[in-house]
């Protein structure tokens, strides 16, 4: 029995040495991997990097608009009356007093005939009736209803020579003729709508701004605009009205601008991007938007500092700092509050560093950032 208990307290005293000594090659393990890893400097984050260096912007705010006539009406009969001659085509261009559309006019043609005759009959009796008078051989009711006549007669003629040239409908403005609507030999009624006319050079644009615009908007201000039909081309101009009210329910004021328009390509109706130009230029400090580092929480950028490392040496290291941007233009953002003319700070590769990382700048590859990028398909 006691041979047998001496044994287990040697196999137990076995096992307990064994383990006691795992727990301690172990803890020797763990405890050179933690002071490796408080020795361990990760290898600095290739990036790239711009001065911040201020420039000169034109302000401009931005706006959607419509195409809209400088002149433009439904050209339409006066009279009734049948269609007896057409005198242009549907998408025509046609100058003012051109002849559009010529109505019947046999029946006033004839009556003015008649009207002529009786008008001639009324003067020779006027001057008959003033001959007697200067011989004292009428009264001078006799002279006065001779006149009265006269002038009666002369009334109907200019009557209806009115009318003629009223079934004569002519282009009140130099314009473009709408798709017409209506066909030789068609009773036209009384304000019968022949076909819309339209001038499109110039043209206005009409879009709105929010009334904080008012304080730098003024009459004369350049605009360019663009329009999605025809992307590589653009329409400049100027601002010619700015409505004297603002609209209460979206604070915004009403803006038409003039527009060029020799090739009339832009017509009335269609959509437009505009861009009000400030009159003058201010200096700005803009960065590429690739620098920025977008958040709910705010915006930032990466500064690029010099500071010592471990060996005492001088290093680049990335500093967080918030933003305030402004206007956006091409590849290129305004920084309104944060970065000073002269700091450095990284211009791509910003998604991949952190607040104090160590930065190894390489700008052989670096991407250009334009004011107007002109993208090239490849």
């Amino acid at each position: 029995m006691k041979t047998k208990t001496k044994l287990w307290l040697a196999t137990g005293a076995g096992i307990l040495v064994i383990v006691l000594g795992l727990v301690g090659v172990k803890a020797a393990q763990i405890g050179s991997m933690i002071s490796a890893g408080k020795q361990f400097v990760p290898p600095p984050e290739s990036v790239s990097s711009i001065k911040v260096e201020p420039t000169q912007w034109r302000p401009s705010t931005s706006a959607t608009g419509s195409i809209v006539a400088v002149r433009g009406v439904t050209v339409g009969s006066e009279l009734p009356g049948v269609v007896r001659e057409i005198g242009f085509d549907s998408g025509a261009s046609v100058k003012r007093g051109a002849v559009l559309v010529k109505l019947d006019t046999s029946t006033e043609e004839a009556q003015l005939d008649a009207a002529q005759a009786d008008a001639k009959l009324a003067r020779l009796t006027a001057d008959r009736a003033r001959t007697l008078r200067a011989r004292e051989a009428n009264s001078i009711s006799d002279l006065d209803a001779a006149d009265a006549k006269l002038q009666a007669a002369n009334a109907a003629v200019a009557s209806l020579r009115a009318v003629i040239a009223k079934k004569t409908i002519r282009a009140p403005f130099d314009g473009r003729v709408a798709i017409r609507q209506v066909e030789l030999g068609q009773v036209v009624p009384a304000g019968g709508a022949i076909a819309s006319l339209q001038s499109v050079d110039p043209i206005y644009v009409e879009f709105w701004l929010p009334q904080q615009q008012l304080a730098s908007l003024t009459e004369g201000q350049q605009v360019v605009a663009k329009s999605d039909t025809f992307p590589d081309a653009t329409w400049k101009g100027r601002v010619s009205t700015i409505n004297t009210e603002v609209d209460v329910a979206t604070r915004s004021v009403r803006v038409r601008a003039t527009l060029d328009n020799p090739d009339g390509r832009l017509r009335p109706g269609m959509f437009a991007n505009v861009e009000v130009l400030a009159n003058q230029e201010r200096p700005v400090l803009s960065i590429p938007a690739t620098a920025v580092m977008y958040a709910p929480y705010g915006d930032s950028v990466f500064i690029i500092d010099q500071k010592p490392g471990p060996d005492g040496k001088q290093q680049l290291v990335a500093r967080q700092q918030f933003v305030r941007l402004g206007e956006r233009r091409g590849d290129l953002v305004a920084v309104a509050d944060g970065l000073s003319a002269g700091e450095t700070i990284v211009s791509s590769g910003a998604f991949k560093v952190r607040n104090g990382m160590s930065l190894m700048v390489n700008n052989d590859l670096a991407p250009k950032a334009e004011l107007a990028p002109t993208p090239t398909d490849r």
